[in-house]
């Protein structure tokens, strides 16, 4: 909960508001007490507004589109959004616990007695597109190249690596990633996310706000959400996104290929890769073609940038990472990221919560510069 103040705070300081301004409070019950109800206590709000949507790590791209569409009918003008997690003080084993219920459940009942974990449904999914598609294990280890590339140019990314002891705080080679040992066939430890603790807030405001606040905002132009699970005939190495990344183009009115920066929710390479194809910027099956060559660097002479922050993978993983897509592409479109792409205006945040491969959530969130 001190994180998510903390974290509120200085975005509120980073928009010229103040706390009382807030009249709507969207949380994804990630901190004690209530959710949306504990936090509005704690911070001493009285809001209009109460999201309390919880879809896992693409709660934020949820949240997004929730706010802004009441914003939009006058529900409130002043949303925040929050997020807090000690899931490396506490060690929580995020990936590799297991996940079988104390009681059976209608969720549980097939699955769990079986021994899977989060990070094996992960490697099912890799192992499925390797069989289908021919990608290879080079094409999956340069997301984890470039995304270190970007992590080493980001203070924050770099304190993160070594507070959290990550052996060769450096930039990395596709070799390295192969060489790293084996998590969970066929997911290699550089393929996989750190954890990590870490908090942030997002500020979402009416337009009429918009125009007296500290800096200039950047604007949401389009939203999609969408859920999947497994079903008789169904393709693992289709995503939510394939549903909820059409419906957020459309209301944008802008295509993929117009996109400068790509924020993926980087769980894993294969998380990255079932994304960007069935986000529409690869084909189906050939994300490699993308990601070869560093096309996806900063600095490359390519049109689209993946995960300037450094990602879940290099920079922070505190369990649900959504909100820090949406704040790394808020930077870019600024021209405040570490990695800074020269002329970025449009961006788009994709969060996916819960399993790839099983039961789990798309959220596409376009964004564009003032």
């Amino acid at each position: 909960m001190e994180m998510k103040a903390q974290s509120i705070k200085a975005a509120l300081d980073d928009a010229g508001l103040k706390w009382s301004d807030v009249d709507g409070l969207y949380d994804a019950q990630d901190g004690e007490g209530g959710g949306g109800l504990g936090l509005a206590a704690y911070l001493g709000f009285k809001p209009s507004v109460i999201d309390t949507t919880q879809v896992g790590g693409s709660s934020y791209e949820f949240q997004t589109a929730h706010a802004w569409r009441d914003i939009t009918a006058g529900k409130c003008k002043v949303a925040v959004l929050s997020y807090g997690s000690t899931a490396a003080s506490n060690r929580v084993a995020i990936g590799t616990g297991g996940r079988a219920a104390p009681i059976p459940t209608w969720a549980s009942n097939m699955e769990g007695s079986y021994g899977g974990t989060l990070i094996s449904n992960y490697a099912m999914v890799k192992n499925r597109h390797l069989h289908m598609y021919g990608s290879t294990m080079e094409q999956f280890a340069q997301i984890s190249v470039t995304t270190r590339k970007h992590a080493m140019r980001n203070p924050e990314a770099v304190k993160a690596m070594t507070d959290l002891q990550f052996v060769g705080i450096n930039e990395i080679t596709v070799a390295d990633v192969l060489d790293s040992r084996i998590i969970a066939d066929p997911l290699h430890l550089l393929e996989c996310c750190m954890v990590s603790d870490g908090g942030g807030a997002l500020v979402i405001v009416s337009a009429d706000v918009a125009r007296d606040t500290k800096k200039k905002p950047v604007w949401i132009i389009g939203s999609g959400e969408a859920t999947k699970y497994r079903e008789n005939g169904g393709d693992i190495t289709v995503s939510a996104g394939a549903q909820s990344g059409p419906i957020a183009f459309a209301e944008a009115d802008v295509k993929p290929s117009e996109i400068d920066i790509a924020m993926i929710y980087d769980s894993f390479t294969i998380t990255v890769a079932t994304c960007l194809e069935d986000l529409g910027f690869a084909p189906k099956g050939q994300f490699g073609d993308l990601v070869k060559d560093g096309q996806l660097n900063f600095d490359n002479p390519y049109k689209l940038t993946l995960n300037t922050d450094g990602g879940g993978l290099s920079s922070n993983h505190p369990g649900m990472r959504g909100l820090f897509l949406l704040l790394e592409s808020v930077r870019q479109l600024r021209g405040e990221s570490t990695s800074q792409v020269d002329g970025a205006k449009l961006a788009v945040a994709h969060g996916n919560g819960g399993l790839l491969g099983g039961t789990h959530t798309g959220g596409t969130v376009i964004l564009a510069k003032d």
